[in-house]
């Protein structure tokens, strides 16, 4: 069950308030004052003010009380608007006005028993006095409530303070990871791409020093390797903080050439009117490209690869065919598939990377929205 709404806990309250006083009137000795009924149901009905007008409830309590003393012999019954009103404005923290309005009241009464009353005066004293505990009990509750409410306020505030700190530690560990994977990537990676590089390098010098025109594969591994090492910097400068490659959709025309000069026969073609691009998207499909190509390369054998874009109304299509075979050579399975799907997933898009319906060649065919935060 849900939690029961101020408004209609206050509606239940003077439901219960007005039934209670009837019921008082009707089986009190003697003839039911002529506005009694009346003054009944207005002095409960002033409950429905009570959560968000607690200091004219009680106020209003007081008066009807007192209009009700001033027509008929008043019981604790008929002051049961007032006890709740003490005990709101007190749970609201309006102590002042209790001490103010309703103490005087009370002496005021017990004085005026005093005066005409000629009952001896220990007898008017306990008469006056029992009310006069009921109010005070009144107000003990509604000081217990405030209290109660202030601590479980308090506890909330702590809880939520816990949280926040529990997610600061969980960004500083993640940051601290993010700062270990780079330097791991550093060690491991940077090393051997420089010695491909370096080697490659010398294997050109050496062949045009024998007056020799150096292998176009090996053009390609030294060009591939400068290209490497410039994006695994840009990859670690993203891991060390916040940042955004250099790589889109501008980087598509030399990564085609690259492909070509390595062995892997490239075109790049664009469709529909072009459109800008977010950041994230144009990453996206670069390295859903790039890494499209590099499949090509390692399983479909000779082939050669089309790149094409399309761009739709808010969308972008990306897909790369080849005339290669179908099917990869069974080996140990990589995972630049599944972080083909990441990153469309990621942004909201959808990807098909399969063989070719024709069954000549692989398809990867991934659709971008142009609208990804």
């Amino acid at each position: 069950m849900g939690k029961i709404s101020p408004f209609r806990l206050d509606v239940l309250l003077a439901v219960t308030v007005v039934a209670v006083q009837l019921i008082d009137l009707l089986l009190a000795d003697g003839p039911v004052p002529a506005f009694g009924p009346v003054l009944a149901v207005a002095s409960g009905g002033v409950m429905l003010l009570r959560s968000a007008y607690p200091r004219t409830t009680l106020l209003l309590s007081l008066v009807g009380a007192l209009a009700y003393g001033a027509i008929g012999t008043p019981s604790i019954i008929q002051a049961l608007p007032i006890l709740l009103g003490v005990y709101t404005v007190i749970d609201a923290g309006h102590w002042k006005l209790v001490l103010a309005v309703v103490l005087p009241v009370l002496m005021l009464s017990i004085v005026g028993d005093l005066i005409a009353e000629t009952r001896p005066l220990r007898e008017i004293l306990q008469t006056a006095f029992l009310p006069a505990g009921w109010f005070v009990a009144a107000a003990f509750l509604g000081q217990v409530s405030r209290q109660r409410r202030a601590y479980v306020r308090e506890v909330e505030e702590r809880a939520a303070e816990a949280e926040r700190t529990r997610e600061e530690m969980a960004l500083r560990r993640a940051g601290e990871e993010r700062l270990r994977i780079a330097r791991d990537l550093h060690d491991s990676l940077t090393h051997s791409i420089s010695v491909i590089k370096v080697q490659a390098g010398v294997a050109v010098h050496l062949a045009r020093k024998r007056g020799e025109e150096p292998p176009a594969a090996l053009a390609a591994i030294q060009e591939a390797s400068t290209v490497a090492t410039r994006e695994l910097r840009e990859t670690l400068d993203v891991l060390r903080g916040p940042g955004e490659s250099s790589q889109g959709l501008a980087g598509l025309p030399a990564l085609v050439e690259r492909a070509s000069a390595a062995g892997v026969p490239a075109s790049l073609a664009t469709e529909g009117a072009e459109q800008a691009v977010p950041a994230e998207v144009g990453q996206a499909a670069y390295r859903i490209v790039q890494e499209a190509l590099t499949n090509v390369a390692r399983h479909a054998g000779p082939a050669t690869a089309r790149v094409r874009l399309a761009f739709g109304e808010g969308e972008l299509a990306v897909r790369i065919t080849d005339d290669g075979r179908a099917q990869a050579p069974a080996s140990k399975p990589g995972v630049g598939l599944i972080g083909m799907r990441e990153r469309v997933a990621a942004l909201g898009g959808t990807l098909r990377a399969a063989p070719a319906d024709d069954g000549a060649g692989f398809d990867v065919h991934a659709v971008l929205p142009l609208g990804a935060k």
